[in-house]
C-alpha cells in the first residue's frame, strides 16, 4: 500500500471537542489539511470564532459552540454533524481542562495551598465532569452513530499523569483523567466487534492555554524542559503525526491503546 493511501482520511466526518485551540486545534487542523470533514465543538465563541476563520480555507470546516458537560447539547451536536455528512467516521475527545499546579512548587519547597486537604471540592467536581464523564458521553454518542455507518475511529486525549502521580500538577487533574485509561480499553473491547476502534494520546507537558495559559510563560516552559531529554516542551503540531496515523487506516489494526507522546520525559532525566 501506498502511504498516501495507508494515512489517507480524505472525506471522513470527523468532530474534534476542544477543537478551538491547543491539541483540539491542531488536530483538527491535520484533518482538514489532508481531506478530511471536520467539525470543531468548543464552549469558547470567540476562540472557535477565530479557528474556523483560520481553519477554513484548509477544507470542510464547520464549528458549534458546545459545552461538553451539558449532554444534551453534546448529543445535538453530534446529532446535527452525522445528519449533515450522513455519516460519523472520526471522533477526536478532547476537551479538558486544568487543575492548577500541584503541591510542590517549582523551587521543590510545599504550596500550603495546593495541599489536599486545601482542594476545592467544586473543583473536583468540575474536573470530573469536563474530563471524564464528558469522554464518557462523547463515547457513547460516537457509538450511536458509529454503528449505524459500520465502524468508525475514536480517539481520546488522555496524559502521562495516568501513568504516574504528579508533583506540579494538581491532583483534581490527575484524578479526572485516570479513569480514562481502562474508559479507552473497555470501550475498545465492547466495540471491537462492530468495526469501532477506540485508542487515546497520551501527552506530556505541552505548551497550550489550558490551566489559563500558565504553561506559556517562558519561564515555566524552560523548568519543564528541563526534565525532558528532548529538552523541550511539546507544540501543538507535534500532536498531529499521531492523530493522523490514529484516525487513518495506518492505525487499523490498533485498539485499547494509549500511546505516550511526551518528549521522553517518562524515561526520566537524562543529563
Amino acid at each position: 500500500m501506498k502511504v498516501a493511501d495507508l494515512f489517507s482520511v480524505v472525506g471522513l466526518a470527523t468532530i474534534v471537542t476542544g477543537g478551538a485551540s491547543g491539541i483540539g486545534r491542531a488536530c483538527a487542523d491535520v484533518m482538514a489539511g489532508n481531506g478530511a470533514c471536520v467539525t470543531l465543538l468548543d464552549a469558547n465563541k470567540d476562540a472557535l470564532t477565530d479557528t474556523l476563520a483560520a481553519l477554513q480555507s484548509r477544507g470542510d470546516v464547520r464549528g458549534a459552540v458546545v459545552d461538553v458537560t451539558d449532554r444534551a447539547s453534546l448529543n445535538r451536536a453530534f446529532d446535527e454533524a452525522a445528519a449533515h455528512y450522513g455519516k460519523l467516521d472520526v471522533v477526536f475527545a478532547n476537551a479538558g481542562v486544568s487543575g492548577g499546579p500541584g503541591f510542590l512548587n517549582q523551587d521543590r519547597s510545599r504550596n500550603p495551598a495546593r495541599a489536599i486537604e486545601e482542594v476545592d471540592n467544586e473543583l473536583v467536581d468540575r474536573l470530573i465532569e469536563v474530563n471524564y464523564k464528558s469522554v464518557f458521553t462523547t463515547i457513547q454518542a460516537s457509538a450511536r452513530h458509529m454503528k449505524k455507518s459500520g465502524g468508525g475511529t475514536i480517539v481520546v486525549t488522555s496524559t502521562i499523569s495516568t501513568f504516574r502521580p504528579e508533583i506540579f500538577v494538581g491532583v483534581p487533574y490527575v484524578v479526572s483523567k485516570a479513569g480514562l485509561t481502562q474508559l479507552v480499553r473497555q470501550s475498545a473491547l465492547e466495540l471491537a466487534a462492530y468495526n469501532i476502534r477506540v485508542n487515546a494520546m497520551a501527552p506530556g507537558p505541552f505548551v497550550t492555554n489550558i490551566g489559563g495559559g500558565r504553561l506559556q510563560d517562558p519561564a515555566t516552559q524552560e523548568f519543564f524542559a528541563r526534565m525532558m531529554p528532548m529538552r523541550r516542551m511539546g507544540q501543538p503540531d507535534d500532536i498531529q503525526g499521531l492523530a493522523l496515523f490514529l484516525a487513518s487506516p495506518a492505525s487499523g489494526y490498533i485498539t485499547g491503546e494509549q500511546i505516550v507522546i511526551d518528549g521522553g520525559v517518562t524515561l526520566g532525566t537524562a543529563d
